[in-house]
Protein backbone atom coordinates (compact mmCIF):
# COMPACT_ATOMS: atom_id res chain seq x y z
CA UNK A 1 0.00 0.00 0.00
CA UNK A 2 1.19 3.48 -0.78
CA UNK A 3 1.18 5.36 2.49
CA UNK A 4 1.27 8.90 1.12
CA UNK A 5 -2.14 10.53 1.43
CA UNK A 6 -3.67 7.71 3.49
CA UNK A 7 -5.32 8.18 6.86
CA UNK A 8 -3.82 6.16 9.70
CA UNK A 9 -4.62 5.35 13.30
CA UNK A 10 -1.83 4.65 15.79
CA UNK A 11 -2.65 3.60 19.33
CA UNK A 12 -0.20 4.51 22.04
CA UNK A 13 1.09 7.20 19.70
CA UNK A 14 1.99 9.57 22.51
CA UNK A 15 5.17 7.74 23.47
CA UNK A 16 7.60 4.95 22.67
CA UNK A 17 6.98 2.69 19.70
CA UNK A 18 3.63 4.34 19.01
CA UNK A 19 5.15 7.81 18.78
CA UNK A 20 7.94 6.55 16.53
CA UNK A 21 5.36 4.82 14.32
CA UNK A 22 3.17 7.93 14.13
CA UNK A 23 6.17 10.09 13.23
CA UNK A 24 7.32 7.62 10.57
CA UNK A 25 3.89 7.34 8.95
CA UNK A 26 3.56 11.13 8.93
CA UNK A 27 7.03 11.46 7.36
CA UNK A 28 5.83 9.11 4.61
CA UNK A 29 2.85 11.38 3.96
CA UNK A 30 0.06 9.78 6.01
CA UNK A 31 -2.46 11.77 8.02
CA UNK A 32 -2.15 10.26 11.48
CA UNK A 33 -4.68 10.05 14.28
CA UNK A 34 -3.19 9.15 17.64
CA UNK A 35 -5.32 7.26 20.14
CA UNK A 36 -3.69 7.49 23.55
CA UNK A 37 -4.78 7.47 27.18
CA UNK A 38 -2.29 10.26 27.94
CA UNK A 39 -3.89 13.27 26.24
CA UNK A 40 -0.93 15.60 26.76
CA UNK A 41 1.56 13.23 25.15
CA UNK A 42 -0.80 12.38 22.31
CA UNK A 43 -1.48 16.06 21.66
CA UNK A 44 2.25 16.85 21.65
CA UNK A 45 3.10 14.21 19.05
CA UNK A 46 0.06 15.15 16.95
CA UNK A 47 1.14 18.80 17.00
CA UNK A 48 4.65 17.82 15.89
CA UNK A 49 3.41 15.76 12.93
CA UNK A 50 0.36 17.76 11.90
CA UNK A 51 -1.96 14.97 12.99
CA UNK A 52 -4.86 14.61 15.39
CA UNK A 53 -5.01 13.14 18.87
CA UNK A 54 -7.85 11.57 20.80
CA UNK A 55 -7.79 10.64 24.49
CA UNK A 56 -8.95 7.04 24.52
CA UNK A 57 -8.84 4.06 26.83
CA UNK A 58 -8.39 1.35 24.19
CA UNK A 59 -9.94 -1.24 26.51
CA UNK A 60 -13.26 0.64 26.16
CA UNK A 61 -14.88 -0.55 22.91
CA UNK A 62 -17.37 2.33 22.73
CA UNK A 63 -14.63 4.92 23.26
CA UNK A 64 -12.50 3.30 20.56
CA UNK A 65 -15.42 3.26 18.13
CA UNK A 66 -16.16 6.93 18.80
CA UNK A 67 -12.52 8.00 18.40
CA UNK A 68 -12.13 6.12 15.12
CA UNK A 69 -15.32 7.79 13.87
CA UNK A 70 -14.05 11.23 14.97
CA UNK A 71 -10.75 10.61 13.17
CA UNK A 72 -12.64 9.69 9.99
CA UNK A 73 -14.73 12.85 10.28
CA UNK A 74 -11.65 15.01 10.84
CA UNK A 75 -9.70 13.49 7.93
CA UNK A 76 -12.72 13.19 5.67
CA UNK A 77 -12.05 9.49 5.13
CA UNK A 78 -11.82 6.20 6.94
CA UNK A 79 -8.31 5.20 7.98
CA UNK A 80 -6.82 2.50 5.76
CA UNK A 81 -3.98 1.93 8.23
CA UNK A 82 -4.35 0.91 11.88
CA UNK A 83 -1.31 0.21 14.04
CA UNK A 84 -1.78 -1.11 17.57
CA UNK A 85 1.08 -0.02 19.81
CA UNK A 86 -0.84 0.87 22.99
CA UNK A 87 0.15 -1.25 25.92
CA UNK A 88 1.09 -1.40 29.54
CA UNK A 89 3.91 -3.40 31.05
CA UNK A 90 2.97 -3.48 34.70
CA UNK A 91 5.48 -5.64 36.55
CA UNK A 92 4.10 -7.94 39.23
CA UNK A 93 4.80 -11.46 40.31
CA UNK A 94 1.84 -13.83 40.22
CA UNK A 95 1.82 -13.75 44.03
CA UNK A 96 3.18 -10.61 45.70
CA UNK A 97 5.46 -10.44 48.76
CA UNK A 98 2.46 -10.45 51.08
CA UNK A 99 1.25 -13.71 49.55
CA UNK A 100 -1.66 -12.09 47.72
CA UNK A 101 -2.46 -12.85 44.07
CA UNK A 102 -1.94 -9.94 41.69
CA UNK A 103 -5.06 -10.43 39.59
CA UNK A 104 -5.69 -6.67 39.38
CA UNK A 105 -2.41 -6.20 37.50
CA UNK A 106 -3.16 -9.19 35.26
CA UNK A 107 -6.67 -7.91 34.52
CA UNK A 108 -5.51 -4.37 33.69
CA UNK A 109 -2.71 -5.65 31.43
CA UNK A 110 -5.00 -8.01 29.51
CA UNK A 111 -7.67 -5.32 29.12
CA UNK A 112 -5.30 -2.69 27.73
CA UNK A 113 -2.95 -4.87 25.71
CA UNK A 114 -5.21 -7.63 24.37
CA UNK A 115 -8.74 -6.23 24.50
CA UNK A 116 -7.44 -2.85 23.35
CA UNK A 117 -5.76 -4.40 20.32
CA UNK A 118 -8.90 -6.37 19.50
CA UNK A 119 -11.13 -3.31 19.90
CA UNK A 120 -9.08 -1.14 17.57
CA UNK A 121 -8.53 -3.94 15.06
CA UNK A 122 -12.22 -4.82 14.85
CA UNK A 123 -13.56 -1.26 14.77
CA UNK A 124 -10.96 -0.08 12.25
CA UNK A 125 -11.45 -3.13 10.01
CA UNK A 126 -15.24 -2.71 10.10
CA UNK A 127 -14.79 0.72 8.55
CA UNK A 128 -12.11 -0.43 6.11
CA UNK A 129 -14.59 -2.96 4.75
CA UNK A 130 -16.78 -0.06 3.59
CA UNK A 131 -14.00 1.37 1.41
CA UNK A 132 -13.54 0.66 -2.27
CA UNK A 133 -10.38 -1.35 -2.90
CA UNK A 134 -7.32 0.50 -4.15
CA UNK A 135 -5.76 -0.39 -7.50
CA UNK A 136 -3.86 -3.25 -5.87
CA UNK A 137 -7.06 -4.65 -4.31
CA UNK A 138 -6.24 -3.50 -0.79
CA UNK A 139 -8.78 -1.84 1.44
CA UNK A 140 -6.46 -1.44 4.40
CA UNK A 141 -3.90 -2.90 6.74
CA UNK A 142 -3.91 -3.65 10.47
CA UNK A 143 -0.63 -4.09 12.33
CA UNK A 144 -0.67 -5.56 15.84
CA UNK A 145 2.48 -5.32 17.92
CA UNK A 146 3.50 -8.08 20.31
CA UNK A 147 6.80 -8.68 22.11
CA UNK A 148 9.46 -11.34 22.42
CA UNK A 149 8.46 -11.35 26.09
CA UNK A 150 5.66 -13.75 25.22
CA UNK A 151 8.31 -16.38 24.45
CA UNK A 152 10.98 -15.29 26.92
CA UNK A 153 9.29 -13.25 29.63
CA UNK A 154 11.18 -12.25 32.71
CA UNK A 155 10.19 -12.48 36.36
CA UNK A 156 7.21 -10.22 37.00
CA UNK A 157 6.06 -10.35 33.35
CA UNK A 158 3.44 -13.11 33.48
CA UNK A 159 0.59 -10.73 32.63
CA UNK A 160 2.54 -8.84 29.97
CA UNK A 161 3.81 -12.04 28.36
CA UNK A 162 0.32 -13.56 28.36
CA UNK A 163 -1.16 -10.46 26.73
CA UNK A 164 1.51 -10.28 24.03
CA UNK A 165 1.32 -14.01 23.32
CA UNK A 166 -2.43 -13.69 22.92
CA UNK A 167 -1.96 -10.80 20.47
CA UNK A 168 0.44 -12.90 18.41
CA UNK A 169 -1.95 -15.86 18.49
CA UNK A 170 -4.91 -13.68 17.51
CA UNK A 171 -3.25 -11.91 14.59
CA UNK A 172 -2.95 -14.81 12.12
CA UNK A 173 -6.58 -15.96 12.35
CA UNK A 174 -7.67 -12.32 12.13
CA UNK A 175 -5.55 -11.86 9.00
CA UNK A 176 -7.25 -14.91 7.52
CA UNK A 177 -10.65 -13.41 8.37
CA UNK A 178 -9.76 -10.19 6.53
CA UNK A 179 -7.71 -11.51 3.60
CA UNK A 180 -10.57 -12.05 1.14
CA UNK A 181 -11.77 -8.50 1.80
CA UNK A 182 -8.44 -6.88 0.97
CA UNK A 183 -7.33 -6.09 4.50
CA UNK A 184 -3.84 -7.24 5.35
Amino acid sequence: MKIKGQAAIVTGGGSGLGAATARHLAALGARVAILDFDAARGDAVAADIGGAAFKVDVSDAAAVDAAIEQAADQFGTVARIAVNCAGVGLAAKVVNRDGAPTFDVFDKTIKVNLYGTYNVMSHAARRMLTLDPLDDGERGVVINTASVAYEDGQMGQAAYAASKGAIAAMSLPAARDFARSGIG
